[in-house]
């Protein structure tokens, strides 16, 4: 499986922009800049992607751990949160860190926390990042 996504970039770093299309259409020519980026310009930068793309692999990851065990999963909530920081001339990311609530009927808290932590792990954008990942999972 193969999943593409194209840049389209104009001008310089700072005042320059770029458009985001995917092949699914979900992002079309959707603008990104310095000022979506570091500021607070409407559109979107790579880090909220990946946040959102952590997000939902571990998300996916967990609820197919879940059914695995037997247990089916009345919500599951997570938000990513990804730290770009400066490192040298330029920046890296540094954590994205899982903050999860989980609804889950029946499931004790050791079993829960052992099949998060296991999602966590072998998501694919998990294994992918070269930063610290941090999940703080709790049942509601």
């Amino acid at each position: 499986m193969i999943r593409k996504a194209k840049a389209v970039w104009h001008g310089t770093g700072r005042a320059g922009n770029g458009m985001l299309t995917t092949d699914s259409g979900v992002l079309a020519n959707t603008p990104y800049s310095f000022r979506t980026r570091f500021e607070t310009e409407k559109g979107t930068n790579p880090e909220e992607l990946i946040a959102a793309a952590h997000a939902g692999c571990f998300t996916m990851a967990l609820a197919f751990q879940l059914q695995g065990a037997g247990f089916t999963p009345t919500e599951l909530t997570t938000e990513a949160a990804v730290s770009l920081e400066p490192e040298g001339q330029g920046f890296r990311i540094k954590s994205s860190a899982l903050t999860l609530r989980a609804a889950v009927p029946n499931l004790d808290e050791a079993t829960f926390n052992r099949l998060a932590s296991d999602a966590e792990k072998n998501c694919p954008v998990s294994k992918v990042l070269n930063a610290a990942i941090t999940l703080d999972a709790k049942l509601v």
